[in-house]
């Protein structure tokens, strides 16, 4: 059982670490054009995304979480 949350929590962070962003920033973002304030884009190397499309897409990812995060542990380890 141990060795299942191991992998469980090792995938989550290769998750999380392939969506830190890499290389130069955008002026603009690429889903709706808007420009990205250059505050975020020192905050963030490598930013893609304006705040409004960065929520968006943070929403839609929760949203479609295979985690049951509310069920009691044993409804989780079955």
């Amino acid at each position: 059982m141990q060795d299942q949350i191991d992998a469980t929590v090792e995938s989550a962070v290769q998750r999380a670490q392939s969506r830190i962003p890499k290389g130069e920033s955008l002026t603009h973002c690429e889903e709706c054009d808007a420009p990205i304030p250059e505050k975020r884009r020192l905050a963030i190397p490598g930013v893609r995304l304006c705040i409004k499309c960065q929520s968006e897409l943070e929403q839609n990812e929760k949203a479609e979480s295979p985690y049951n995060r509310r069920g009691s542990k044993d409804s989780q380890l079955r």
